[in-house]
């Protein structure tokens, strides 16, 4: 198992955080996915490392951005 975090601006609500938790969680190999909307900051479990891209990919395509 593989946890990655990273901080996503822009959330400012509960649905905010539920489009994103939506879009991470369809990456291929993610088991589960944690949205702290107070920092900003998405836990994601997954079965093996995810690139930083495809999350990237995933968190812009719900209409946030990922701080790098």
């Amino acid at each position: 198992m593989s946890t990655s975090t990273v901080t996503v601006s822009g959330m400012t609500c509960g649905p905010c955080a539920s489009s994103v938790r939506k879009a991470v969680g369809g990456i291929a190999g993610v088991i589960s996915v944690d949205v702290d909307l107070s920092t900003g900051q998405v836990t994601i479990d997954s079965s093996d490392p995810i690139d930083a891209n495809s999350i990237k990919n995933a968190v812009e395509g719900a209409g946030f951005q990922m701080n790098i």
